[in-house]
């Protein structure tokens, strides 16, 4: 869905802050107070604001899709600082949307965001694997989102329409 400026803008103010009132919405994005609630009503039902904490649905709005890669990365713990020094480097980095310690075969979990898989892939070789400790990362993208901080995402009108065919 094309989204407008104002829409985008009212997504962009309610993703940082949910409970910005409407009246200061509309002073921010020069509205009327009335067109910001039309704004925010329609954008929930589209299923774009899909819950507060707004949580947006970007893969809906033309043009704000993002590639979103999970990386596991093995590292060599630094004596006296253990995984800190790295991780700390590591989510530095603007591309870096979380980093968790993690038990098991790796080490470190790295979510990050791009525009393209190459930019990603960009990433993963000239920033990432350059930095010293880091020994192996596995990077997996991701294809599409069910559920995201307990909020379902997938549409019931996305029923399977395959034909069932047996022997």
């Amino acid at each position: 869905m094309k989204l407008t400026n104002e829409e985008l803008e009212i997504l962009s103010i309610l993703e940082e802050n949910h409970k910005v009132p409407a009246e200061t919405i509309a002073a921010m994005a020069n509205m009327s107070v009335e067109n910001v609630n039309e704004a925010i009503k329609k954008l929930e039902e589209e299923k774009i604001i899909v819950s507060y904490p707004a949580l947006i649905n970007w893969s809906k709005v033309e043009g704000k899709e993002n590639i979103i890669a999970m990386i596991d990365v093995k590292v060599q713990p630094k004596r006296g600082v253990g995984f800190d020094e790295v991780a700390e480097r590591i989510y530095r980095f603007p591309e870096v949307t979380s980093l968790y310690l993690m038990s098991g075969a790796y080490d470190l979990s790295i979510t990050i965001e791009g525009k393209t898989m190459s930019e990603i892939a960009s990433f993963v070789s000239e920033k990432l694997s350059t930095i010293d400790n880091v020994i192996s990362t596995t990077t997996h993208f991701m294809l599409k989102k069910y559920k995201h901080d307990g909020v379902i995402f997938s549409n019931s009108k996305d029923t399977d329409r395959r034909m069932v065919v047996s022997p």
